[in-house]
């Protein structure tokens, strides 16, 4: 019995400290700002307290053309060159000036690139030296100058590490991985949900600009500079409009966004220079920090996720066995081009499930039996061609009828 007792309490224990994990740990967030409170050029690097709201003195100043700038890849010195038509005018580290950036807790790194040039760049912390991934352009865009669609200015991290970068225009989604080897990779354009009615995530008016922030799951969260909301599914690509934040002033545009230590969200403006707000991501309305005045920022960001994974108590997960096979079942490629996409069966019983796909009305536009003996067995699914592109629902059922895997995909 007390052998019993004891496993359970270090099993318990054990699953306190993983559920521990997803406590929001930074009090801060990384700020980008001018060097001046009125200033606008984005050249600036503080950190804000985000139970206080009050600013450090500039950490790093990414005007200084004297910065030396490093290889991400080699390690080695960069010898820049200037410029045919801006001279050494871009050689800066925040030249252009900065609306993106992401922190990387686990390496200590601080991404961004610059608003108007199609680089990937970080600034290690422990050092403060900046580095520079040259072995492929950012966004793949060619010439960004005065091109504001092109702009990179939304960037996160999320909890597995890789970090996700988003166009003004929505039309490039970008991964990049952190850590030693940094791989970037494009990802094409994000997709409206059918709910979205006129309010495209594309749309200039109200989607560009703003910041993103993670959820504990992975989702994106996007705060436009005309302060709607969006979620993102990093699988689909699948863009929701989730509202618009009420409450704050007429003159607030939205350009950082961070989790702050209450699971709420610090938001700051390039324009309002008033003091920063706090909104609740439950309702979307936000309320004034109390601080007079503050720095015009363009960006936050720290390594607090939104909370939206269902609390499960300690009993329950010892308890509760997984209810479906959805790590075992894959759908690949999503977006599905070509009319036809292809199911995966990994480690599953053998036997018969049946596929259905639904659509956003939840409509039956295909069901097919499929009988699984072997691993890794693989089922391509064809569409007919006169199935509209949109936003469809993948679920395979076991001979109980037991839903064992739902997934959203998109036809394009």
């Amino acid at each position: 019995m007390r052998r019993t007792l004891r496993a359970g309490l270090a099993v318990s224990l054990f699953v306190s400290a993983s559920l521990a994990t997803h406590a929001q740990n930074d009090r801060f967030a990384y700020a980008i700002t001018d060097v001046t409170k009125e200033g606008s050029s984005w050249s600036a690097l503080r950190k804000v307290d985000l139970s206080t709201g009050e600013y450090t003195s500039v950490l790093f100043n990414g005007t200084d053309l004297a910065t030396p700038v490093l290889d991400a890849s080699t390690k080695k010195l960069l010898v820049q060159q200037p410029d045919a038509r801006f001279g050494n005018l871009l050689q800066a580290p925040f030249s252009t000036g900065v609306a993106a950036a992401a922190y990387d807790r686990k390496n200590n790194r601080l991404y961004y690139t610059p608003m108007f040039i199609d680089q990937l760049r970080y600034i290690d912390l422990k050092t403060m030296k900046v580095y520079y991934v040259t072995e492929s352009a950012f966004t793949g865009l060619g010439n960004m100058h005065n091109d504001e669609a092109k702009c990179i200015t939304r960037m996160v991290i999320t909890p597995d590490g890789d970090g996700y970068a988003i166009t003004n225009d929505a039309n490039t989604v970008i991964k990049f991985s952190t850590g030693k080897n940094i791989k970037v990779q494009q990802l094409g354009a994000l997709v409206d949900d059918p709910s979205n009615g006129g309010i495209s995530i594309h749309n200039r008016c109200s989607s560009w600009g703003g910041d993103m922030i993670a959820d504990d799951r992975g989702n994106l969260f996007i705060l436009t500079a005309r302060n709607h909301v969006f979620q993102v599914s990093t699988e689909t690509k699948v863009a929701k409009h989730l509202g618009a934040i009420e409450g704050l002033p007429a003159n607030f545009t939205v350009n950082g966004a961070a989790v702050d230590g209450d699971g709420n969200l610090l938001v700051s403006s390039a324009m309002y220079g008033q003091g920063n707000y706090v909104v609740n991501p439950k309702s979307w309305a936000a309320s004034s920090t109390g601080t007079a005045s503050s720095f015009h920022s363009s960006d936050l960001a720290n390594s607090n996720f939104l909370s939206t994974r269902p609390k499960v108590t300690t009993i329950e997960s010892l308890v509760k066995a997984p209810s479906t096979l959805s790590s075992a079942i894959q759908v690949y490629p999503n977006p599905v081009t070509g009319n036809q996409f292809t199911l995966q069966f990994g480690k599953v019983p053998a036997g018969d499930y049946t596929l259905q796909l639904t659509d956003v009305m939840g409509k039956v536009i295909l069901q097919k039996r499929i009988a699984v003996g072997t691993e890794l067995q693989t089922e391509v699914v064809s569409l007919k061609a006169t199935n509209a592109k949109g936003v469809y629902l993948v679920k395979v059922v076991d001979n109980t009828q037991k839903n064992v895997f739902e997934q959203k995909i998109v036809v394009q």
